[in-house]
């Protein structure tokens, strides 16, 4: 309507003022409700073409999105195992604000804390059979030197033996050094066998039962772990929402979430809109944009366009049991675009969540102020496209405006 009534002064006005005041021609009489086609025939014609030109530039140019939100990110409450609740922590209220690290529920750890239990009990015997390792080491660290002295002992007397034989062989027999050799042999053997059974022993100590500890240390973490996962955290500072979960309740990571976290630093940042597949041309990155939202009233929202998905969501195709048929996306999708406000805490006041109107223009400034060689008809209409962009802002302020009347009054609130 505002398109029309603008055209109308440039074509239908000055039609009637020639008809007018020119010919001569009166209202009533020449011009008549009926002569009014014929009478104004161009102006009408001039109007109705510059009308749906000066729309389509609009709206091609500085396009809408009527399908905008402002969007949060949220943390589904799940614990890693499903289980019985048995505790919970947060009061039981529409929306409570909460720390990283602050305990949310305690599901039922019976079994874990039992596999806690055996586990120390695992590391505590490993400890006792290296304590009882270090004593037989002693034991046997005394075999040996008493398996060594035996030995110098039944050596000493046979080297005395060897050396009478020697000088004397009728004071010492053959058959003596004999029984002293096989008792040399004897002894050197039984001081290997300590030896070996000592070596034995410290292998124990230094490394099969240090190993068997680590083992037992490492199998008690994991029932610690295990027996920690039971009790679900805030894994990040925000907002628990609708939390309804009761004492007795079975959480299931597949099936039944315990709630929804909202990070604190995902909310109020950004607005996501879908621009219509016309439009896909003109969206840029680094346009500066509008945004009405019904949940702030009489405001005006400035963005600026941060990122323009390049694929639509209707082409997408997954892996599944049935061929795909084109005729099935019968709604064509829209170009998803990123905008965020364009000055810090712009969307401050902004409930997440909200559904706004966002309008994105295109702005030729810089390329008109670079000193690039344009003709004169291009330099005309990129003038006339950053003019009409105040159209549209000005229709997106009558929204805001009418927008509180048509919601409470003409809908029937």
């Amino acid at each position: 309507m505002f398109e029309l009534l603008f055209c109308s002064l440039l074509t239908i006005l000055p039609d009637f003022l020639i008809r007018r005041f020119v010919q001569g021609k009166r209202i009533g009489h020449e011009i008549t409700l009926y002569s009014v086609w014929y009478e104004l025939r161009y102006g009408i014609v001039l109007c109705l073409m510059l009308t749906v030109a000066l729309i389509t530039l609009i709206f091609y140019y500085h396009p809408t999105a009527t399908s905008a939100v402002s969007s949060f990110r949220t943390v589904p409450i799940l614990p890693e195992g499903s289980g019985r609740v048995v505790e919970t922590y947060v009061p039981r209220e529409l929306e409570v604000e909460v720390k990283a690290g602050d305990p949310i529920f305690r599901l039922d750890s019976t079994r874990q804390e039992a596999d806690v239990v055996t586990a120390e009990q695992q590391v505590a015997e490993t400890r006792g059979e290296l304590a009882l390792a270090q004593s037989e080491l002693a034991v046997v660290t005394a075999q040996v030197e008493q398996a060594q002295a035996s030995l110098k002992q039944a050596q000493d007397e046979l080297d005395t033996r060897q050396e009478l034989f020697q000088r004397n062989a009728n004071v010492v027999s053959e058959r003596d050094i004999e029984k002293l050799q096989n008792t040399v042999d004897a002894r050197s053997g039984g001081l290997r066998a300590a030896q070996a059974n000592q070596e034995l022993v410290e292998t124990k100590i230094n490394v099969s039962l240090p190993a068997k500890l680590k083992s037992a240390e490492a199998r008690l973490n994991e029932a610690q772990v295990e027996l920690a996962k039971m009790t679900v955290y805030a894994g990040v500072d925000g907002t628990v929402s609708q939390f309804i979960l009761r004492k007795g309740d079975i959480v299931n990571p597949f099936m039944r979430p315990a709630g929804v976290l909202i990070p604190a630093d995902a909310q109020r940042e950004r607005i996501i809109a879908g621009f219509g597949q016309i439009e896909a041309q003109v969206l840029k990155e680094g346009m500066v944009a509008e945004a009405f939202c019904g949940a702030v009233p009489f405001t005006i929202i400035p963005l600026v366009v941060t990122e323009v998905q390049t694929q639509i969501a209707s082409g997408q195709v997954n892996a599944g049991g049935q061929l795909v048929d084109t005729s099935q996306s019968v709604k064509p999708a829209t170009i998803t675009t990123m905008l965020e406000p364009l000055y810090e805490d712009g969307l401050e006041e902004l409930p997440p969540g909200a559904i706004c109107i966002v309008n994105a223009y295109t702005s030729n400034h810089d390329r008109l102020t670079s000193g690039e060689p344009l003709g004169t008809g291009e330099f005309i209409f990129l003038h006339a496209v950053d003019t009409v962009g105040l159209v549209h802002a000005m229709l997106l302020r009558l929204q805001a405006l009418l927008f509180p009347i048509q919601t409470l009054v003409l809908t029937g609130h």
